[in-house]
């Protein structure tokens, strides 16, 4: 069986991250070796963004969401990768991360990789989805408002979020309110039925 080839460099967490996607794809990682992303790391980031290209793919934990950040930060214009919590479980050892992911769902996650989007002043390019929409839609606040984030997340490939990082996301990756609304609605079904 012929192995994907990414052409992007990957940002991830570790060696066992590097090792898991590199026996799925043909790929160049660079590893973070943890959440205080040292300014060296920093720089490679930004050289493989001007050469060949980011994919920020980080577990999908407090940690990960902190290296996301940092990058998002200083090395803005990666795109970035997100894995459904549920698959990067490891139920035996009780850990989460990208190394205990399948390749199916790798795949899926590297596939659907969105570009940050860095908002310019006076620059907005898809019609904004209001916080009032988010409470209206029970996203925010609300009995089963984490379970509706975690799957809109997972619906829209940005991964999961609180419900002020929502909004923020919604915004980073450029969702349009047509993708949004198309998204919220299957989510709701899905919690309906």
């Amino acid at each position: 069986m012929e192995r994907d080839t990414i052409k992007e460099m990957i940002v991830v967490e570790g060696k066992n991250d590097t090792h898991t996607l590199r026996r799925s794809f043909t790929c160049d990682t660079i590893e973070t070796n943890g959440s205080a992303i040292s300014e060296r790391t920093l720089e490679k980031i930004r050289f493989a963004l001007s050469r060949r290209g980011v994919i920020v793919f980080t577990d999908p934990d407090y940690p990960g969401e902190k290296i996301r950040k940092t990058i998002d930060r200083y090395v803005p214009g990666c795109k970035h990768a997100f894995l459904a919590k549920d698959a990067a479980i490891d139920y035996r050892r009780n850990k989460i991360g990208i190394e205990h992911a399948n390749q199916g769902d790798l795949r899926e996650a590297l596939m659907a990789a969105k570009s940050s989007f860095v908002e310019h002043e006076g620059i907005h390019s898809v019609e904004e989805i209001t916080k009032e929409e988010l409470i209206h839609l029970g996203l925010i606040a609300g009995s089963s408002a984490k379970q509706k984030r975690e799957r809109l997340g997972d619906e829209l490939n940005i991964g999961y979020t609180n419900g002020k990082q929502l909004y923020k996301r919604l915004k980073q990756f450029r969702v349009t309110k047509e993708e949004f609304q198309r998204a919220a609605e299957k989510v709701e079904k899905e919690l309906r039925s």
